[in-house]
């Protein structure tokens, strides 16, 4: 198959279908052409200002149609674009700024504060919205800019060989910086396998996919999925509130938009999406929501299949290192990629089906380069095998006979107790379960009898001994919690993953 980079091809679908809804927020419609322009504009003026191929640009951004317009208009300069967490404090964003070297930053006016006290020597693009800030000292206002530079081609050509940055959570650690050769992120994580850009093309002519990301598009997951419906050409509807994960303002937006396709997170965004599709019904187009990042229980996914009546369920097990490396459908098992495989666990050989070792997960193909400037973390998660490079990110998994995977939990968050390893999400998937429990992590504490001990967060007044009956029903004793700390509200990551640091200062 053929690897394209992410600007020509933009260019082609606009060229193939000109007038078509390419970007949609709330009163805002932006065509294919429009965004072509919009994104040259942005591209020659990286371009102008010194930034090409071995510059870094920051998008500081909550979802809207700026982010992608950003990340777009850097690679048609050959820049490297990366995502930054808008939830960050001052320290941790001087970290990621210290450790990423920013050419350019494209941020809204409401981090403006905190750019300003960590933003050194960039080029700094502020997008406008409604929180009063004023344009900072020697910023460029974002419209005004892209207003005043040039609408033609930029004299750069990009290639599959150009860079993208992808930044993890920092949910275990502090965050990475993931660096995917273009090439190898369409054709893995987005899927773009076509024989020419020609075909391509004409496959984006003929769709009439509309996709949201509920997600936000800071994270692989939300990112991930828009730029894959984008670049076949679907239309990228943005929800009306993008600042927090509201089920009405998201589902009003699927509604009068008639989205065919979103991306949530886990249990954290299907929960409130079922209430609020049992408070009211809405006329869904919906033949797909995705779910990525977090575990989704069966109960919850069975009842979105209810509300909306033909929707399918896509749960993927993926990471920013590996893209999608498995998928289960409507609540089944696991079943891996082509390039899915589970390597032993002193990662010298794979694992055969039906083997009762817990090994790694871990993905061939394309994967990443490695780690920005990390030579020593991108040796212990990128390893080859046979001649063949595999990316580790650290999920712990068994190939059932069948084929399919059991899925264990990430090794970072494994509870070592009385020797016996336990795997916080294995305990987590069934609280959750249990009626009454709202939501649940899993955590390990110092133990001076067992060396750690487990114990689980709760948002749920259903009594200790109930819960604890409840797991026993599953899980073998050296997995029950032997303490329920109760909290009103358990804490997330935007993105829906678990907040493990919160949940550990809390015991």
């Amino acid at each position: 198959m053929t690897q394209f980079d992410l600007a020509t091809l933009q260019e082609a679908i606009a060229a193939a279908v000109p007038d078509r809804d390419c970007l949609v927020w709330r009163e805002r419609r932006l065509s294919w052409r429009q965004v072509a322009e919009r994104t040259r504009r942005l591209g020659n003026l990286l371009h102008e200002h010194g930034l090409g191929r071995t510059d870094q640009v920051a998008i500081y951004l909550l979802n809207g149609p700026e982010y992608l317009e950003a990340l777009l208009g850097a690679h048609k300069a050959r820049a490297v674009p990366f995502n930054v967490n808008y939830r960050y404090t001052a320290d941790e964003l001087g970290y990621l700024f210290a450790d990423a070297k920013p050419g350019a930053i494209v941020y809204h006016a409401r981090f403006a504060p905190l750019v300003e006290k960590v933003a050194k020597g960039a080029l700094l693009l502020q997008v406008a919205d409604d929180s009063g800030h004023p344009l900072l000292p020697g910023a460029l206002d974002y419209e005004g800019a892209l207003a005043a530079a040039a609408p033609d081609p930029v004299p750069v050509r990009p290639t599959p060989d150009d860079h993208h940055i992808i930044y993890t959570g920092g949910t275990t650690g502090m965050p990475k910086g993931v660096v995917w050769r273009i090439g190898d992120l369409l054709e893995g994580p987005l899927a773009i396998r076509f024989r020419s850009l020609e075909a391509l093309a004409a496959h984006a002519a003929a769709s009439r996919r509309k996709v949201l990301p509920a997600a936000p598009l800071m994270h692989g997951t939300g990112l991930w999925f828009a730029l894959s419906g984008w670049c076949l050409g679907s239309t990228v509807v943005i929800a009306d509130r993008v600042d927090r994960f509201d089920p009405p303002s998201l589902l009003a937006t699927l509604e009068r938009e008639q989205v065919t396709g979103t991306i949530i997170v886990g249990d954290a965004f299907a929960r409130p999406l079922v209430e609020e599709l049992e408070r009211r019904p809405y006329r869904l187009a919906l033949g797909m929501i995705g779910t990525s990042g977090a575990m989704l229980r069966d109960g919850l996914a069975g009842r979105l299949g209810e509300l909306i009546p033909g929707v399918r369920i896509v749960d993927t097990l993926g990471s920013s290192e590996t893209g999608n490396s498995a998928v289960r459908l409507d609540g089944g098992p696991f079943v891996p990629g082509p390039e899915t495989v589970v390597l032993t666990a002193d990662r010298t050989g794979r694992l055969a089906p039906g083997s009762d070792e817990v090994g790694w997960l871990a993905r061939g193909g394309p994967i990443p380069l490695g780690y920005l400037g990390d030579p020593d973390k991108t040796a212990r998660t990128f390893v080859e095998l046979d001649g063949e490079r595999f990316a580790i990110p650290g999920d712990r998994a068994r190939l059932r006979a069948d084929g399919t995977i059991e899925l264990h939990g990430r090794e970072a968050t494994v509870i070592n107790t009385a020797g016996e390893k336990v795997f916080a999400e294995e305990v987590e998937v069934v609280l959750r379960a249990v009626p009454g429990v709202v939501d649940a992590l899993v955590v390990g504490r110092p133990s001076e009898r067992w060396g750690q001990e487990v114990v689980a967060v709760v948002q749920s007044d259903v009594p200790d001994r109930e819960l604890r009956d409840a797991c026993a029903r599953h899980l073998a004793r050296y997995k029950l919690p032997k303490d329920f700390v109760r909290v009103p509200h358990v804490r997330r990551h935007p993105n829906g993953k678990a907040d493990y640091a919160w949940a550990r200062g809390l015991i």
